[in-house]
């Protein structure tokens, strides 16, 4: 854990072993740190105080690996890579992206979305559904059971990418901001990181969607250059490692961006995954703009805490709070993020929020 003053005029002394009694979620490195840094936390103790409490909620998954990938991955009895090797997906294919000790997400342009899930048939959903969705899912359990996945399946690890997608669109319909019913969806997705090297999961929006076209345009500074403009199309689910399965036979600051890419297609809808709006002034002038051209965002971070900030940033811009309040994604990553600057636990796509 980093101290909660570091950064301040006096530097650390020491590790940061002292937990603040209060919300539990900070700690510091000294007690003269701890007393210094009150009058910025204590606009914050009882709010985090508050998150602690949630604690376990957020860590429950119903899969049979749960306890590993969140309680032992948080307390570092395991990590990400020791949880990864244990599944037999540790540095293979696009899971590479999921370590804390393999290459960086810049260095993998060999990787492209034909990768696959290096995985059995019985443990990925490599071909489409056995029976066409009659109610909306709302959660792991019952995606695992409609796509007849066992629960010892780590495909959840990636596949909360198209998931959130889906629940972000479920919440747009709610609120009617956007059909719920129609044959052609443009969403503009901003800030992809991972996902970029991990574009055959979005395959499975072909079965959570099904007869609905769906153009997704990836906008981010991490859109490798020599990728700036290409066009791909995902007909098909990503693959299992079985050779004879039937399995075998989609730059810049988005502001920056919008008007080109809206040339072609007007969007019907922003999705902004893990956005960090607090941690990155860059984010103003696009929250700007999307007040401005009026189209319904979804954005989700890691942690409450982090939406929270986020809210008091869009209402400063928009003079209004989020349309969607704060809410957890039953679709969140299963898998601890490690060494985060809270005890609260973080999770890719954790949390959701819209304007």
């Amino acid at each position: 854990m980093e101290c909660a003053a570091k950064g301040s005029p006096r530097r650390c002394s020491g590790p940061a072993n002292r937990r603040c009694g209060g919300c539990g979620a900070v700690f510091y490195c000294s007690v003269s740190h701890q007393t210094s840094h009150w009058r910025v936390h204590k606009e914050e103790c009882g709010r985090l105080k508050q998150q602690m409490y949630c604690v376990v909620l957020l860590n429950d998954f119903p899969f049979t690996f749960s306890r590993e990938a969140t309680y032992q991955v948080s307390g570092k009895v395991e990590t990400r890579c020791s949880f990864l090797d244990k599944q037999g997906i540790h540095c293979v294919g696009f899971w590479i992206c999921e370590c804390s000790c393999g290459a960086s997400v810049t260095s993998l342009d060999h990787l492209r979305y034909d990768k696959g899930w290096n995985l059995s048939s019985k443990l990925c959903p490599c071909k489409g559904p056995l029976s066409m969705l009659t109610k909306k899912l709302s959660s792991w359990n019952e995606y695992y059971e409609w796509r007849g996945i066992p629960l010892d399946s780590p495909v959840a690890l990636l596949l909360h990418w198209p998931l959130t997608i889906y629940k972000a669109i479920q919440l747009a319909s709610v609120k009617q901001l956007i059909p719920e019913t129609t044959d052609e969806l443009c969403i503009h997705y901003l800030g992809p990181e991972r996902e970029v090297y991990q574009l055959a999961v979005f395959g499975e929006l072909h079965a959570l969607l099904p007869g609905v076209r769906v153009h997704i345009d990836f906008v981010g500074p991490a859109i490798p250059h020599d990728r700036d403009g290409e066009t791909i199309t995902l007909c098909s689910y990503a693959h299992c490692i079985e050779a004879n399965c039937t399995c075998k036979s989609g730059k810049g600051l988005y502001h920056n961006r919008y008007s080109d890419l809206t040339k072609e297609f007007i969007p019907d809808l922003i999705i902004a995954p893990n956005a960090g709006i607090a941690a990155y002034k860059s984010w103003l002038p696009t929250i700007e703009l999307i007040r401005e051209i009026e189209i319904p965002t979804i954005f989700s971070d890691y942690c409450e805490e982090a939406c929270h900030l986020a809210a008091n940033c869009i209402s400063s811009v928009t003079g209004s709070p989020p349309t969607i309040p704060v809410q957890l994604n039953p679709f969140r990553q299963p898998l601890a993020v490690e060494d985060t600057a809270l005890i609260l636990p973080c999770y890719s796509n954790c949390f959701l929020f819209g304007i």
